[in-house]
């Protein structure tokens, strides 16, 4: 599975994206099944956050969603902190 976490917005507007595949890693399970819950609940659009915070865009084999803080599941930070620090 290949997901893709592009973030934006926050104090700087500095744009970062990473890839991160679950082919091979001990984790993948645990990985794909954040994923899964974490396009549950997202919309196609991009959605209102506050001033300065994050953006996300979460793409899962092409499927994507938008987040915005702080309205993001606990399952959905945890993705997005591992595809952040652990992606390329």
């Amino acid at each position: 599975m290949r997901i893709v976490i592009t973030r934006t917005g926050g104090f700087a507007g500095i744009e970062r994206r990473a890839e991160l595949d679950t082919c091979g890693r001990s984790d993948a399970t645990h990985l794909e099944a954040l994923a899964h819950r974490a396009l549950a609940p997202g919309r196609e659009a991009p959605t209102r956050g506050v001033p300065d915070g994050f953006h996300y865009e979460i793409n899962v084999d092409g499927r994507s969603v938008h987040l915005a803080d702080p309205h993001l599941t606990e399952e959905q930070r945890e993705l997005i902190r591992t595809v952040l620090k652990e992606g390329a």
